[in-house]
C-alpha cells in the first residue's frame, strides 16, 4: 500500500478549493498516518511548462507547506493529467510489487480522475478516501458538484474503491507491511 499525494502544490493548494479546511486537516492526517505505519508517501508535481506559473524553479510549484515531503520520499514529476504517463511512477510500484495505491490530492475532476482510472487500467487496487480531494468551481459545474460527482458517481464501484475518511484511517491502523 502507498499514498499518492497529487498535485498538492503552493499555486492551487488555496481557500478556493471545495471544503479547503477540511481537506487540509485530512490530508495532513493521512500522511502522519502513512508515515507512522511504515506506508509509503509518494508525491506527485504537474509542471505545465516554461513561461507557465506552474512550472519547475516557481514557487508555486513546489509543495503545499504543510504537506512538505520528508527528505527521503519520493517525488515524480508529470505534464499530463495521469501521474503514470512518462513519470516512472508505474515501473516504480510495478518493482516493488504493490498492489494498493490510495489517491488523493488535487484537482478532482483533473488528474485525480486521470489518476484514479490510470491506476485501475494498470491494475491497481485503487482507493480514494472521501474528502482527501478537491477542486474549484468550474464553468460547468460548482467544486461540490465535481466533487460528489466524480467521488459518489464515476469512480465508484467502477475504478476505485471510495471509502469514508474514518475507515481509511481504521485501514491505514491494521496495516501491516
Amino acid at each position: 500500500m502507498v499514498l499518492l499525494v497529487v498535485d498538492t502544490q503552493k499555486l492551487i493548494t488555496n481557500e478556493r478549493l471545495y471544503q479547503f479546511e477540511t481537506f487540509v486537516a485530512h490530508e495532513k492526517e493521512l500522511i502522519k498516518k502513512a508515515r507512522e505505519k511504515g506506508i509509503e508517501v509518494i508525491y506527485i508535481r504537474h509542471d505545465d511548462g516554461p513561461d507557465e506559473e506552474l512550472t519547475k524553479g516557481a514557487e508555486g510549484f513546489e509543495i503545499y507547506d504543510e504537506f512538505q515531503p520528508m527528505e527521503n520520499e519520493r517525488i515524480f514529476d508529470k505534464n499530463v493529467n495521469s501521474a503514470f504517463r512518462g513519470t516512472g511512477l508505474l515501473e516504480y510500484l510495478k518493482e516493488k510489487d504493490e498492489q494498493e495505491i490510495i489517491i488523493t490530492g488535487l484537482q478532482t475532476e483533473y488528474c485525480i480522475d486521470a489518476t484514479v482510472k490510470c491506476g485501475f487500467e494498470h491494475g491497481f487496487h485503487v482507493i480514494v478516501p472521501a474528502t482527501a480531494n478537491t477542486t474549484v468551481d468550474n464553468i460547468f459545474m460548482t467544486a461540490e458538484q465535481s466533487y460528489r460527482y466524480y467521488n459518489e458517481f464515476i469512480w465508484k464501484r467502477r475504478y476505485a474503491e471510495c471509502i469514508p475518511y474514518e475507515d481509511m484511517l481504521q485501514r491505514m491502523d491494521e496495516y501491516v507491511k
